[in-house]
């Protein structure tokens, strides 16, 4: 009786080389002589990747231990800071580091990052207005209420250079960070005041609608709905 010969399928030519072991041995004849031909290309490329791994493990490490020396080395200045020793917060005393040489000695460090906040802060007590711009603007947190903060410290700059546009998109920033009607109506009371600073009526009334439509209970709601009312009678006429 004739053998049947079965046809294999398209996805069933792989399986020649668990079958046969001649194609096996084939195989890897090829490899070892691929390797022995770019031994210096395979022996370099893995030397490469060596040297990256190990590149990125000692840089992890050396941001680690500058970040921890940059806390140490931060802390008087925060001490200042809390105390309105303004100078001395930004400059340091003299044996102790102010945030402005943090963020010249530390820069790639998370610290630094917040030294910037600091330092933005102190230039706004300072009424260095345009220095805080600077400063906060080089902050960045994932903590939402910090990241608020920031935005509403650099609208309160604005506002004092008579950048309202810029104090308003500030403070509607702030107020989407982490809404909340604890902080959100203030910010947004803020971005209204400066909305009314430009005369851009609607827009000022846009923003105490949503403390009244969002933040029923906060403390800002009843001025919130007087306000409201008043803008979007200017803004009808």
């Amino acid at each position: 009786m004739a053998k049947v010969k079965h046809k294999k399928k398209k996805g069933e030519k792989g399986n020649d080389l668990l079958e046969n072991p001649d194609v096996l041995a084939e195989k890897l004849s090829r490899s070892e002589e691929f390797l022995e031909k770019n031994r210096v290309i395979v022996i370099s490329v893995i030397g490469g990747l060596a040297v990256i791994v190990s590149a990125i493990f000692l840089f992890r490490y050396y941001v680690s231990n500058q970040n921890n020396q940059a806390q140490v080395d931060m802390f008087q200045a925060v001490y200042y800071f809390e105390s309105d020793s303004i100078q001395k917060a930004l400059h340091g005393d003299g044996n102790n580091y102010g945030f402005l040489e943090i963020i010249d000695n530390y820069g790639i460090t998370k610290t630094a990052n917040l030294a910037n906040f600091y330092a933005g802060a102190s230039y706004l007590k300072l009424g260095e207005f345009q220095n805080a711009i600077d400063y906060l603007s080089e902050f960045s947190s994932n903590d939402l209420v910090v990241k608020a903060r920031a935005l509403a410290l650099m609208g309160d700059a604005q506002m004092e250079l008579g950048e309202y546009r810029e104090a308003a998109e500030s403070y509607e920033k702030a107020a989407s960070q982490n809404p909340n009607q604890y902080l959100s109506p203030l910010y947004l009371t803020k971005a209204a005041l400066a909305y009314e600073k430009l005369m851009d009526y609607e827009a000022a009334a846009a923003s105490y609608a949503i403390i009244v439509e969002k933040y029923p209970e906060s403390g800002e709601y009843n001025n919130a709905r007087k306000h409201k009312a008043r803008l979007e009678e200017l803004a009808s006429n």
